[in-house]
């Protein structure tokens, strides 16, 4: 099955911001578009707040008048649930209530003929239960669109135990011909995003709670070491904390109380206190008139480096040697265990240990343990952690030899595996137990987490490039540091270590 034509008529139900947003990208692509809302007049209002907006982009020369007029005359307010009947997609977009669907998915059972495709653009709630008491469950899939719908490119294809392939691969050619990046996903808790993303908040979260370091020195790690375009603060309160904080309590509850997807005591906190983010002017950072974003913190030392030595191989903190030669450090490389000396202090990429754990087990003095930097080439930041008696001449060389390559350091206290390297290995170790149980395929799941949530990498990808060997006894050392569930390996990951594979295979 192909992609629908555009002569196919379009429904939409729900006209907030959600609705209205695919209401604009079905017309945008070609479609007549039907709009209800059961409040009256909101359909209307959406579409000439659509037309507003459209106006804008043809006022900045990004659009054609002609366009904007194309689109605006293919949207039409509906003014009843039987007007929908000739339609051969229906998107529902609205309350994510499970009765509240189903009575209306019923509705529309008894209205359309039975070629109608009938979609819903939940994000939580399971498809396979709210097609449940359809006469025909093959014919509804979730089309889950992300907000806002006509910027944000990818449509999650999701597929319940009952729905019809080959409706889910004519959802997913008719999202590719609107100019979107779908995938298909099974009707699993989360889908892909809101599951796998679950740990890009959860360990940032954690290290807050722990006093590793604050909010605007972590949001600043996971930007300019990690290649994120935000930090687990910052976008938790653009997205609003009572938004991000009620998902992960339903993925939470959806796996029975896996401590992998715990909610966060501290986000709960701002949630009760109406702290929402942005939207109520403060979350994590006060967005009042005049506020000033505090700053991260930095480590700065005055000591001078000319000569370091590398011994042995430094995995993918290899990527540090070209910076310290291109700065004039003499590099001198012998064999060794995968360490960097520079005077008395030795520097090693984690592996998830605490540096007083390390230090202690490997006999090293004045160890500094580095982060994980997405690409060191071009990373401006970068964490170390240190063990609590490093001598201050020798926490200064450490911290000078990075400067002199470049980065600007932030210290943490002594905590498994940083802030990067723990974010990312907990990513990958999410990403490969949904590719073990089938819910997406390995390009998918990368795909998903580079379109709907913009990471500079696919997690899986990522874990293959850092090498799973790693990964897997970064994840090993968390969970002996925690005692913890939560920092489990996958299967999958122990599984492609085993085999000396990767998830690409």
């Amino acid at each position: 099955m192909t992609a629908l034509s555009t002569h196919a008529r379009i429904a939409v139900i729900g006209a907030g911001a959600m609705g209205a947003g695919i209401a604009q990208v079905a017309a945008q692509a070609g479609h007549s578009v039907l709009l209800l809302d059961n409040r009256p007049g909101a359909a209307a209002q959406a579409i000439e707040g659509i037309d507003r907006q459209l106006g804008k982009r043809v006022e900045n020369g990004k659009l054609s008048a002609e366009s904007r007029n194309a689109t605006v005359a293919r949207l039409h307010a509906a003014q009843t649930i039987e007007a929908l009947a000739d339609c051969a997609l229906i998107i529902e977009a609205i309350v994510e209530n499970l009765e509240v669907k189903r009575d209306l998915f019923r509705q529309l059972e008894d209205i359309c003929d039975e070629q109608c495709v009938l979609a819903s653009n939940t994000s939580s709630l399971s498809i396979t239960s709210i097609a449940a008491q359809l006469r025909h469950p093959q014919r509804l899939l979730g089309l889950h669109f992300f907000n806002p719908a006509p910027v944000m490119a990818l449509v999650e294809i999701v597929s319940g135990l009952a729905s019809d392939p080959a409706l889910a691969a004519c959802l997913y050619d008719t999202a590719r011909a609107w100019g979107k990046k779908p995938v298909h996903t099974r009707s699993t808790p989360g889908f892909i995003v809101n599951r796998v993303a679950r740990p890009f908040y959860a360990e940032s979260l954690r290290l807050v709670q722990e006093h590793a370091a604050d909010c605007p020195t972590l949001d600043a790690l996971l930007r300019e070491a990690g290649g994120f375009a935000m930090g687990a603060f910052e976008l938790t309160d653009l997205i609003g904390h009572d938004v991000n904080y009620a998902v992960t309590c339903s993925v939470f509850d959806a796996y029975y109380g896996d401590t992998r997807f715990l909610p966060s005591l501290i986000q709960k906190e701002l949630v009760d206190a109406g702290r929402l983010g942005r939207k109520s002017g403060q979350g994590f950072y006060s967005y009042a008139e005049g506020a000033q974003r505090p700053q991260p913190t930095s480590l700065d030392s005055e000591r001078t480096v000319t000569s370091c030595v590398v011994e042995g191989d430094l995995g993918i903190a290899n990527g540090l040697i070209p910076r310290l030669r291109e700065q004039g450090v003499e590099v001198v490389q012998r064999d060794g265990a995968g360490l960097l000396r520079v005077g008395d202090a030795v520097l090693a990429l984690s592996d998830g240990r605490m540096a007083c754990q390390r230090a202690r087990e490997e006999g090293l003095r004045n160890l500094i343990l580095v982060d994980l930097a997405g690409d060191y080439a071009k990373a401006s930041r970068l964490a170390i952690g240190c063990v609590a008696d490093i001598e201050p001449a020798a926490l200064a060389d450490g911290v000078a030899l990075l400067q002199r390559a470049g980065f600007v350091v932030s210290r943490l206290s002594d905590s498994p595996a940083l802030v990067v390297l723990r974010t990312v290995a907990m990513l990958a170790n999410e990403a490969a137990d949904a590719l073990l149980q089938g819910v997406a395929s390995a390009a998918d799941i990368d795909l998903a987490m580079r379109a709907g949530v913009n990471y500079p990498q696919g997690p899986l990808a990522w874990a293959d490039s850092i090498g799973l060997t790693h990964i897997l006894k970064v994840l090993e050392n968390l969970q002996a540091s925690y005692g913890e569930e939560r920092y489990r390996p996958s299967l999958l990951l122990r599984r492609r270590v085993a085999e000396g594979g990767t998830f690409h295979d």
